[in-house]
């Protein structure tokens, strides 16, 4: 359901930057392109149009944003445990791990060899 919300917000978001392209932000956007006043859709009803669609697509964008972020798949956790004794519980024992030296062995004092007597 999550996957479907969120390719309906992605064709949604896509007609709306289309829709806000088109327009013409001193009103004539798409009917300026129109000369005659007996097309189908004058100048006026190019305009509601194009703002109707606008304002809808921008609703269900935000429509669709609310109900994806309710249909996110979230992992299911044990409500006895917390997340924090999970981690504890599956963390690695400390006791078993390999034991390193902390301290250095001393070296054996030299002996002076003949060369170094003389």
């Amino acid at each position: 359901m999550y996957t479907v919300i969120s390719i309906l917000i992605l064709i949604a978001s896509i007609l709306l930057v289309l829709i806000v392209l088109v327009q013409n932000s001193k009103g004539g956007g798409l009917a300026a392109n129109f000369s005659s006043s007996n097309q189908i859709m004058g100048v006026r009803k190019t305009t509601d149009f194009l703002e109707k669609s606008t304002w809808t697509l921008a609703g269900a964008i935000f429509v669709l944003c609310i109900l994806a972020a309710a249909t996110i798949p979230r992992h299911e956790v044990d409500p006895n445990k917390s997340a924090i004794e999970e981690q504890v519980e599956n963390a690695a024992d400390p006791t078993t791990a390999n034991q390193f030296p902390t301290t250095v062995p001393q070296q054996k004092e030299q002996q002076p060899t003949s060369k170094e007597e003389k």
